[in-house]
């Protein structure tokens, strides 16, 4: 049951402090309602119609105390001239019964009070256009037809309580969310700020709003120069790195080009080349995608590049659906060069390979699959992890690789706000990867 009560409770903070600030108005205003309306009306309508009763107990005592039925007329008619009544006497009867409408609360109170207080009350009707009070009254000289204004019962306008009531509670409800939402808005902007950092953006930021929310701001602004401080270290560090490892291996490529050509040479010019490789490779998975400016991209075309380039590599690389929007805000270099690891990954397992991409919600999937062997659903975590050494199946340093290609793919992946997936591949049988991102 509290499972079912927590999934509808709203997810969002605007609709949390919504219902923080709706739930205590709502509650009072049930219990002024309760506690205090119903009994105030009931006993004001009470002590009216006491009154009236009084006033019917008089009438009805000098009635009884008439000679003759031509003497009681006449006092009627004084008295009831006096106090406000219309009254037709002989009636043909008093009858029985009560009639009053549904809404009409105070009316029930009203009945009871008469047939309390008058005796021989038959039958009691409240109407209610115009407001007045009907009922037949059996007295010694016979059935009596009364009739009376309804305000002399009860209340005319208790709903102008209500009604005041609400409009000042809407009100201050307004108000206060005015209130809330200033103080909500600087935590929103700082959940912004920390989302785009997240996918690799920065946006402009600058802490308001409560003591303990500039505070956490002022945290996120110096762990985000700390962090894009260290960013361009590592990069400064590994373009120094990149020259001064490459420049020997030039020389040693320069070198082994001017020995006789044989079989030793031959292979260490492949070692020299493999070395090359696998120092591009490193240094790409250290770079990351953190010098690249996000901008807007046709991603159809992008995909359809991409798998044009791997056909031309000899690969059987087909094109599946696209249900994607015309343009993506992504890093485009970043993006090509994970789909071409996932592509490259799935060549090199399988003989087919096919690359299709769909939109779900806010986040856009591009399905790379293939029919090779797969990998193992206990093994897939770990697949994504650096230099991961899998079994023979499909160990991705077998066939010259360092296990580098999927970590930095999905490194991508989560530097736009997504992830990458690993599955089995239904349709072909191998391995499904599935590359997701924010759009």
């Amino acid at each position: 049951m509290f499972r079912k009560i927590k999934t509808l409770m709203p997810r969002s903070l605007y609709g949390r402090a919504a219902l923080i600030l709706i739930v205590p108005v709502v509650a009072i205003q049930l219990v002024v309602s309760i506690a205090f309306i119903q009994r105030h009306f009931e006993r004001v309508t009470r002590q009216m119609t006491d009154g009236v009763a009084i006033e019917l107990q008089y009438m009805l005592s000098q009635m009884e105390a008439a000679p003759d039925i031509t003497a009681a007329q006449a006092r009627l008619a004084d008295i009831s001239t006096a106090m406000g009544f219309a009254v037709r006497f002989p009636a043909e009867t008093a009858g029985t019964g009560e009639a009053r409408e549904w809404i009409d609360l105070s009316g029930k109170v009203v009945i009871a009070t008469l047939r309390e207080s008058v005796p021989g009350v038959g039958r009691i009707e409240l109407l209610g256009a115009p407001r007045r009070l009907e009922m037949g009254i059996e007295t010694d000289w016979g059935p009596m037809w009364l009739v009376v204004d309804r305000g002399r019962f009860s209340a005319s306008n208790p709903h102008q309580l209500l009604v005041l009531m609400i409009l000042t509670s809407v009100l201050m409800t307004l108000i206060a969310y005015g209130f809330l939402r200033n103080q909500l808005r600087p935590i929103t902007k700082l959940a912004d700020a920390a989302t785009a950092f997240g996918r690799g953006q920065t946006v402009p930021y600058r802490p308001r709003g409560a003591l303990e929310v500039r505070v956490a701001g002022k945290a996120f602004l110096d762990m985000r120069a700390r962090i894009e401080r260290q960013i361009e270290q590592r990069t400064m560090m590994l373009s120094g790195i990149s020259h001064d490892l490459r420049t020997p291996l030039t020389r040693l490529r320069l070198g082994l080009s001017m020995l006789p050509e044989d079989e030793e040479t031959a292979a260490l010019l492949g070692d020299v080349r493999d070395m090359q490789r696998l120092i591009d490779e490193f240094l790409s998975f250290a770079r990351g995608d953190a010098m690249e400016e996000p901008e807007r991209t046709n991603i159809r075309e992008l995909i359809t590049r991409i798998v044009g380039n791997a056909e031309r590599a000899g690969h059987s690389v087909s094109l599946g659906t696209l249900e994607v929007p015309a343009e993506v805000t992504l890093r485009p270099a970043a993006v090509t060069r994970a789909l071409e690891n996932l592509i490259g990954n799935a060549a090199r397992f399988g003989s087919l390979v096919r690359v299709g991409a769909v939109q779900s919600g806010r986040m856009l999937r591009v399905v790379v699959e293939d029919n090779g062997p797969g990998i193992a659903p206990d093994l897939r975590e770990e697949a994504l992890t650096p230099f991961a050494r899998l079994d023979a199946a499909r160990d991705p340093n077998r066939g010259g690789g360092v296990g580098l290609g999927l970590a930095i793919t999905q490194d991508i992946a989560r530097s736009h706000g997504g992830r990458l997936t690993l599955g089995d591949s239904k349709d072909l049988g191998g391995l499904k990867a599935e590359f997701i991102i924010s759009c």
